[in-house]
């Protein structure tokens, strides 16, 4: 997990740096579209940026910002791929990473997609010509983001467990936690039944033991009996 938060830091580090090109960008789609003749339709792929870059580039600075957003764009699909190993999540991680993967896709349309607040990328645009151009394309790399980052704020709420390539740590269900712990060293309680078999047993033995004593006192006393009575007046010579 934390290989995951680096990659995203710096990603979105390579984020600001191009954000601070925004004009620049906008400008080399511009030029792109005038070379290629292609004005009427908005910017609202991947592939049509990567169309521009490869053949109606003319100048450095342009091919140097459209490498830059689809270096960003690349990076953002790999850190995808990534995350699918890194935990295996549940229905909502797996149906954010999928909204990632499919606004990451070089043919999906973009030209709807608009980011909203706190992004202002879109309120930064021009004119309401470069709006409808270029929305969509100036809004994938924060939707992505933001996508990603809500991905890991609901990972960090699951149990983890051992992953393949050891990049999660196993923290364990609460079950497992508790299979794990050491024994209590408490002996275990005995049971009612038990205990009840025990009292008798007892009883028994002390009944025994009275009987026994009665006995041998009943003996003792007629071991002392003097010899046998005689009648009052008589005397024994």
């Amino acid at each position: 997990m934390n290989e995951v938060k680096e990659a995203l830091r710096n990603i979105e580090q390579n984020y600001k740096l191009f954000l601070q090109q925004r004009f620049t960008f906008i400008g080399a789609l511009q030029h792109s579209r005038e070379n290629a003749h292609d004005m009427l339709r908005p910017v609202g792929s991947i592939d049509q940026v990567e169309g521009y870059l490869n053949h109606h580039c003319n100048n450095t600075t342009d091919r140097r910002i459209l490498s830059m957003f689809i270096n960003i764009c690349n990076d953002l699909s790999k850190l995808c791929q990534q995350l699918e190993t890194v935990h295996p999540g549940n229905s909502t991680t797996n149906g954010i990473l999928e909204r990632c993967k499919l606004l990451l896709s070089h043919s999906n349309d973009l030209s709807a997609i608009r980011a909203k607040y706190p992004h202002d990328v879109v309120n930064h645009l021009s004119c309401e010509e470069a709006k409808n151009h270029y929305g969509g394309v100036v809004s994938l790399i924060p939707i992505v983001l933001d996508c990603i980052k809500d991905w890991v704020a609901h990972i960090e709420k699951l149990p983890w467990r051992n992953v393949s390539g050891g990049s999660a740590l196993s923290k364990g269900t609460p079950q497992e936690a508790a299979a794990g712990a050491p024994r209590s060293q408490t002996p275990p309680p005995v049971h009612l039944g038990a205990q009840t078999s025990v009292r008798n047993k007892d009883k028994v033995q002390e009944s025994k033991n009275v009987q026994k004593k009665d006995q041998n006192d009943t003996e003792n006393d007629r071991g002392k009996q003097k010899g046998p009575w005689k009648p009052p007046g008589r005397h024994a010579f």
